[in-house]
């Protein structure tokens, strides 16, 4: 049972003996932007005769190497056009209708104003759904539980916290 124990502790700290438990043939972790190394790793692994699941740990890092998106905190999720890529500066369409996260944050923060109960609650995109402006308006009700979604709708559940 000791024995058990320490394998158990030995492959949180390891990494890699705790996904082979589950059934995965573990590879990593590799430094997902040295290509000179991911990609001869990836062709022995399509090569290989592994039956099962494979499971790459790749680590990565949000925007690497371009600095415009290693600075942006929430920017650059999805693709858009970009006008200048020394920049970063983006090509944006004008707008004909006011965008659906300003109608939707101005809404919120109107109703808030009216009910102190109403909180905010997003997973690591304040920006891009608006939730920004309400922050703005209402910090100690506003919370981003981080990439998160699932703790977002358990924290939601919960009582809210006195501000």
């Amino acid at each position: 049972m000791a024995r058990r124990a320490e394998e158990l502790a030995r492959s949180f700290v390891t990494g890699g003996t705790l996904f082979e438990e589950l059934g995965f043939y573990y590879v990593g972790p590799i430094d997902g932007h040295n290509l000179d190394h991911l990609l001869p790793v990836l062709k022995n692994i399509r090569d290989s005769k592994e039956t099962g699941p494979i499971l790459i740990h790749a680590v990565t890092e949000k925007g690497h190497g371009y600095l415009s998106a290693e600075q942006a905190e929430d920017k650059w999720q999805q693709r858009c056009e970009i006008r200048t890529v020394v920049t970063g500066a983006q090509a944006k369409s004008t707008p004909k209708a006011p965008q659906y996260t300003t109608v939707f944050a101005k809404s919120l923060i109107k109703e808030a104003e009216k009910d102190e109960r109403i909180i905010a609650i997003t997973a690591a995109m304040p920006s891009g759904t608006g939730l920004n402006l309400f922050g703005d308006k209402f910090p100690k009700r506003t919370f981003d539980v981080g990439i998160a979604e699932q703790h977002a709708v358990t924290f939601a559940r919960a009582s809210p916290p006195k501000a």
